[in-house]
């Protein structure tokens, strides 16, 4: 039975430009390095980056994103530092709890967000999504 996320692995192009955006600009914790790739930490999470050819780190289209948790407290002056760093944005907030929608240097997209999966379903009880069912969480 899976226990819960392990690690989250990004394919770089830039090494050192990816693990500087990490870094000094998310604020996570450089663990090790190597030769073609490094670990960082965030809280609980071990992010793995790792260089692959030119042309081929590309992130996935669509939806798909990496979200990494602020404390609410935190979050104004946070995202205020990361947009002052310059940050791209790709998505505004539409969903529950502060939201900041960004991209890394490869395009890979982030969320750094301030909430849970408690107070989403609180809200998505108060206005559930289309077909939404409830499986005993709410």
């Amino acid at each position: 039975m899976i226990q819960g996320f392990n690690h989250l692995t990004l394919s770089v192009a830039d090494l050192e430009r990816s693990v500087a955006f990490y870094r000094d600009v998310l604020g996570c914790s450089l663990a090790a390095r190597w030769a073609q790739g490094a670990y960082l930490e965030a809280g609980s999470l071990w992010l793995c980056l790792t260089v692959v050819p030119s042309g081929q780190a590309r992130p996935a289209q669509g939806y798909t994103h990496y979200a990494f948790s602020v404390g609410a407290d935190a979050f104004p002056a946070y995202v205020a530092g990361l947009r002052a760093q310059g940050v791209r944005e790709w998505q505004d907030n539409r969903s529950e709890g502060d939201s900041l929608y960004l991209l890394d240097p490869d395009g890979h997209r982030l969320e750094i967000h301030a909430g849970s999966l408690a107070s989403r379903l609180a809200q998505c009880c108060r206005q559930p999504y289309d077909g939404m069912a409830f499986d005993g969480h709410a």
